[in-house]
């Protein structure tokens, strides 16, 4: 299943048709506006085998300069995807496709702080099976306490991430 209605937070088990997905789209993403793409990473939960998640197909687009993100978003367009601006998240061009919403793509400068810290984070719970195992549990958690309310959904994830994300950083020095 893919797909997230408006106003809803629920998760689905993991699903090998999540990664099926993601190698797909980035093909279609590479026919658009490849000229402008350093490289394209699966990110969020449904990048981690094993991890329930929302079915949204997370993907992170590495630019090499955050303006030139503007000139992606006629091709993106063309392949379904809105283009919501850079003031919707932090330092990021953002665009989600379908409604439901099967799609996000987070565009990053190269380098940027909030791209480097969602790699680690994806690449940490890969690696870790007791942190995974905690992080489903709260995920679980709170899409049962948050189901009606994303911005709590996420909000109450912050601190458990942001432990996952200095552990990563310990690890990597």
């Amino acid at each position: 299943m893919l797909g997230l209605p408006k106003g809803q937070v629920f998760l689905v088990p993991w699903t090998e048709q999540w990664e099926i997905e993601f190698n797909e789209e980035e093909k279609n993403i590479r026919i658009e506006i490849n000229d402008d793409i350093l490289a394209i990473h699966h990110i969020g939960s449904t990048a981690i085998k094993g991890l329930s998640a929302k079915p949204i197909i997370d993907i992170a687009i590495e630019i090499k300069l955050f303006e030139s993100g503007i000139n992606c978003v006629e091709g993106l367009e063309k392949i379904g995807y809105s283009y919501k601006g850079t003031d919707v998240l932090p330092d990021r061009h953002y665009f989600n496709k379908g409604e439901p919403r099967t799609h996000q793509i987070h565009m990053y400068q190269t380098g940027s702080e909030y791209l480097n810290k969602q790699l680690m984070l994806r690449d940490y719970l890969r690696t870790n099976d007791i942190a995974r195992l905690k992080y489903q549990e709260l995920k679980e958690r709170l899409s049962k306490e948050n189901s009606e309310d994303k911005l709590a959904y996420a909000d109450a994830k912050t601190d458990f991430v942001n432990k996952i994300i200095s552990a990563a950083d310990r690890r990597r020095q």
